[in-house]
């Protein structure tokens, strides 16, 4: 399944609404830990591609034709620049700049590869069988920045 995403800020909300349609129509529950987290990853990557490249977009989502109580679900953003991600460091007091930084630590396997006219951003969440709590569905590693942790300032830049 995909989404057009066209170079506005609108467009994440849009994006959002598309995904929990597409999470309801799939048996995953709207107020499991992988639904909620699957929708934060959807609007930080969403988000990077539209403020970062000005640029249309293609969201996809890939989803288990059978849901069962594992199961992985795959996200993938894919714009029309080449750049690649670049990390930053956010302060403390900045309002942007942590959104695969928060990617980085919510999914459980992330990553990005160049593509024939841009790029594709991925990451993917396992639906497991005893995802009582939001650390269950997100496997992710920080990594540091300064001494810090993924939450406590570091940023990446996808442009």
């Amino acid at each position: 399944m995909q989404l057009e995403i066209r170079p506005d800020p609108a467009e994440v909300g849009r994006a959002r609404r598309w995904a929990r349609s597409r999470l309801a129509g799939s048996g995953i529950q709207a107020d499991e830990p992988l639904a909620e987290t699957l929708i934060l990853l959807v609007s930080e990557l969403v988000t990077n591609a539209v403020v970062h490249t000005g640029r249309p977009a293609v969201l996809r989502l890939s989803l288990p034709n059978v849901v069962t109580e594992e199961a992985t679900v795959r996200l993938e953003v894919a714009d029309r620049s080449g750049r690649a991600p670049v990390p930053r460091c956010a302060g403390d007091d900045a309002t942007g700049g942590r959104g695969l930084a928060l990617v980085d630590g919510l999914a459980d396997r992330w990553g990005w590869s160049v593509e024939a006219t841009g790029k594709r951003i991925w990451c993917e969440l396992d639906r497991c069988a005893k995802s009582g709590d939001l650390t269950a569905s997100c496997g992710g590693g920080a990594v540091e920045c300064g001494g810090g942790a993924a939450f406590e300032g570091l940023a990446y830049e996808a442009v």
